[in-house]
Order: structure tokens, then C-alpha cells, then sequence
């Protein structure tokens, strides 16, 4: 079976152990053997990071372009292949794999762009006969933790800007599903990117990601993943003045309101809660739908996820994958278990279901009459479970789909100019999306949120500068 190790400074290093990286679609399934490292690769990979910042940070933008152009084209080149393995070790379904290598490499073809785009301003001071200049540079070396529900996208919006504006980098991806990251990293050791700009160092988090934290090295770490985790890791970084970027989690509000089109809310209702098995930052898990249609929104999702056909990632036909690992499925049949105790009433789903293989598969879940302080509406479940909350009118809507500590993305289905406009500005999230699903976003635009979903600078497109970069005034007598 295939080994697969650590890339620090250029070489493919081993470390003491071996993980088997298993598909959740088929356990008896092992993708390879994906190297364990400790401490000490970091204290590696950091060191040839550090004597590879200044030829890098300094050198030619053209190079850094070519570079992560050709880090794209790879990448797109190769989608059905990638996306199958990221479809194998993850859980999603083949067309939903592709479809996330191919954002994967419009990234770097972007941040390819931006290389040549960083601009600075010239200003008069208030001084005679001074001039200012204000310009971006690059931060130092930046420790990249990436989740396991997106294993090539989230680490290619955090690598390919790093790289752009000149940063030096150890990414530490999810030991879940190494397998992307890993292939993501062989393609970019191929680019002609100089030895330590990038390393891969793949283990536990608890003892890469601590590391990575902890390490004087580091000038800055940009997480993703759970939140629990990032408060941790922002106390962290606080304490030892290092720059930090969190994106965390999620309790989505999608609001339904009578005047709607009943079929189109439906189907981004349908869309936005359970593809992707649910697992997404982004996901809506509490439907908010008011009175006059609620009767029949109920009726028409049953009638809808009837239709979802749950099965392996890699199978034709299927619209939903396993959930990614054991420990995910227990926490989401738990779940249920919680939203059944509480009084909320299981529509349809919720159950473990079996299928040729052995593997994690579950049907996806709806609660109706669920009330606005159960657990299944105030905490984070990450899987295909979503609850409907029945409300009165629009301005009932608006203030439940606000209450929650979270505050990533929103939606509304309304065919109301005045609603659509007045939620746009009052909801309290990042991301708001008229008519549309709550989970599907653009890699060329600002990607984050508010209260506990984000903490720190926007990631994506043009805004990624805030973070990858810092600011330096230089004055000049003339």
C-alpha cells in the first residue's frame, strides 16, 4: 500500500508512524498510508520556510505568477482525477469533488493575477518637501490549518494568496482526510516554487496545529475549523502578538416567507441543508418559514427528500454521500435523538441506513414544530439534519434568523423587493443570498462572518491582502 510523507524543504520526509486515510463510503477502502509528524517536523519545516522568506518575499512578482499559474492549470487539468480521491476520502459525491478542484484551481489562476495586482499609494505629507509612500509586504511565515469538509478548496484560499503576496508557508491540513492536501502539495512541489516556500506537515492536530500555534517561527496562523478550537487558538495567538484568522461555525438561517415560490424555496432549502451531507460551514440547518406557508412548505420537502437518493460518493446517481467519519455520525444520530427529547417533530429521516458497503451513511433529517431554544436551533450539528421553526410574519423571521451567536450566512426566499432589500441590511451576517442557497459562494469575493462564525480579516479575492499582508509607511526627504 502507498506511503505517503511529509514535504519539508523541498524532500519527502517520513515521520515515526503511518495513518490509514479510509473512505467513508467503504471502510474496507484504505486511499494509503498518510505519514504522522511531531513536533520536530515543524521546527523543521518552519526553519527552511525562514531561510526561503527573503529570496521569495523579495523576488520577482512575474515568478510568484507563473508559478501559481501553473499550480491552476494542474490542477484543472487533472479535476476528474482529483476530484475522485476527494470524493473517496471525504464523502461527497464525484460531481460535487470536481466541482471543488476546479474552484481549487480558478483560485490559484486568480491569486496568479493578484501577484501583479498589489498596489500601494503615494501621498504629500503635511510637511514640505517630504513624500510618503504606503505599501504592502508580505507577513513572514504563516502556519495554514485547514478542516476536513472541503480538503482542497479551504487549503487552496488560504495557500495560493499566502503565496501571491509573497509569504512563506507550513500547512498542517486535517488528519481526517489527507489525501487532497497531499496530491494539492506534490503539484505545487512540482511548480518551480523554490525549496521551503511551501512544506506539508500532516498529523494531529492537537500536536501539528499546537505546534504550529506555539512556534516563535510563525508570524501568523489562519484556521478553519471548529470553534472551540479557533477561540483557543485566537487566545494563543493573542498572547504571543501573532496575526490570526478564524473561520468557525455556523447556525444558517434560511427565512421562507409566504410570498415566495414555493418549488424554488424548496429545492435551495433542500440544497443548502443536506448536499454535501450537511457538512459545510455554510449549510442552513434552521429553516425559518412564516405561518401562510408553512403548512405547505412541510408537505412539499417530505414529498422532495423522498427523492434524495443517499449512497457512495462514487456511485452514479447518487445526490448525497456518507458522512465523513464515525464519530461525525454518532454526533448527528445524537442529534436527532436530542431534537426528539425536546419535542420537535421528526418529519422524515434521521435514521442510519445501509447499503452495499460498509460505511456511513445516513438519511438526511427534518424536524418540524421545533422551537427557537432547542438545542437542535441554538448549536452547531454539521451533518443532514435541519429543523423548520414556524413564525408569524417577516419581521418574526428576521429577528429568530438573528438570534443565534453565530453569524456566517443567511438567506431568504421572498419575492418582496422590500423584504429582500431590508434582510440584505439587517441580517447579521457575512454572506446574505436572496432566492438562493445559503451554501454556495464565489472564489473572487470576500468570504467570512460576524459574531462567532469569524474572527480577524476576510478571506478571498482582492480582501485576502488584509490578512497576508502588512502595511509599511516610508517617508522621503526630497
Amino acid at each position: 500500500m502507498s506511503e505517503f510523507n511529509n514535504l519539508i524543504n523541498g524532500e519527502w520526509l517520513a515521520g515515526a508512524s503511518y495513518s490509514p486515510n479510509l473512505n467513508p463510503s467503504n471502510l474496507a477502502d484504505v486511499i494509503g498510508q498518510y505519514t504522522q509528524g511531531d513536533a520536530s517536523h515543524v521546527d523543521a519545516a518552519v526553519a527552511a520556510a525562514t531561510a526561503a522568506f527573503p529570496a521569495w518575499s523579495t523576488g520577482s512578482v512575474q515568478a510568484r505568477s507563473d508559478a501559481l499559474d501553473k499550480i491552476g492549470t494542474e490542477i484543472l487539468a487533472r479535476k476528474e482525477e482529483l476530484g475522485a480521491l476527494l470524493a473517496r476520502e471525504e464523502g461527497k459525491t464525484r460531481a460535487e469533488g470536481i466541482g471543488e478542484v476546479t474552484r481549487a484551481g480558478q483560485i490559484f489562476k486568480f491569486f496568479a493575477g493578484e501577484c501583479l495586482r498589489l498596489s500601494g499609494e503615494t501621498v504629500p505629507s503635511v510637511r514640505p518637501g517630504i513624500g510618503v509612500e504606503i505599501t504592502r509586504e508580505p507577513v513572514g511565515v504563516v502556519g495554514l490549518i485547514t478542516p476536513w469538509n472541503f480538503p482542497i478548496a479551504i487549503p487552496a484560499w488560504k495557500i495560493a494568496p499566502a503565496l501571491a503576496f509573497g509569504n512563506c508557508v507550513v500547512l498542517k491540513p486535517a488528519d481526517l482526510v489527507p489525501g487532497s492536501s497531499w496530491a494539492l502539495a506534490e503539484i505545487i512541489h512540482r511548480s518551480g516554487i523554490p525549496a521551503g516556500v511551501f512544506n506539508l506537515v500532516m498529523g494531529r492536530g492537537s500536536v501539528i496545529g499546537n505546534a504550529l500555534v506555539q512556534h516563535p517561527g510563525i508570524h501568523a496562523i489562519s484556521f478553519t475549523g471548529s470553534v472551540g478550537v479557533g477561540r483557543g487558538i485566537a487566545l494563543e495567538c493573542v498572547r504571543l502578538a501573532k496575526k490570526v484568522q478564524l473561520e468557525m461555525g455556523g447556525k444558517n438561517p434560511q427565512v421562507v416567507l409566504d410570498d415566495a415560490n414555493l418549488d424554488q424555496a424548496v429545492e435551495l432549502c433542500v440544497q443548502s441543508a443536506f448536499y454535501s451531507t450537511g457538512q459545510r460551514c455554510t449549510a442552513s440547518s434552521r429553516l425559518i418559514v412564516t405561518e401562510g406557508i408553512y403548512p405547505r412548505f412541510i408537505e412539499a420537502m417530505k414529498a422532495r427528500m423522498a427523492k434524495i437518493n443517499v449512497g457512495d460518493a462514487l456511485g452514479q446517481g447518487t445526490d448525497i454521500g456518507p458522512v465523513s467519519s464515525q464519530s461525525q455520525l454518532e454526533q448527528d444520530l445524537s442529534y436527532v435523538e436530542i431534537g426528539k427529547a425536546e419535542g420537535a417533530t421528526l418529519a422524515v429521516g434521521g435514521e442510519r441506513l445501509s447499503r452495499g458497503t460498509e460505511g456511513f451513511y445516513m438519511a438526511p433529517a427534518l424536524f418540524s414544530d421545533s422551537g427557537k431554544t432547542m438545542r437542535i436551533n441554538r448549536e452547531e450539528i454539521f451533518g443532514p439534519v435541519a429543523s423548520v421553526i414556524r413564525v408569524k410574519d417577516y419581521d418574526e423571521a428576521l429577528a429568530t434568523a438573528n438570534d443565534t451567536e453565530f453569524g456566517l450566512s443567511a438567506g431568504i426566499a421572498t419575492t418582496s423587493l422590500k423584504y429582500a432589500t431590508h434582510f440584505k441590511r439587517h441580517s447579521q451576517a457575512g454572506m446574505v443570498m436572496v432566492n438562493l442557497p445559503t451554501a454556495g459562494v464565489d472564489y473572487h469575493v470576500p468570504f467570512g462572518g460576524r459574531k462567532g462564525s469569524s474572527y480577524g480579516p476576510r478571506e478571498q479575492g482582492r480582501y485576502a491582502q488584509e490578512f497576508f499582508t502588512i502595511v509599511k509607511t516610508a517617508y522621503t526627504l526630497a
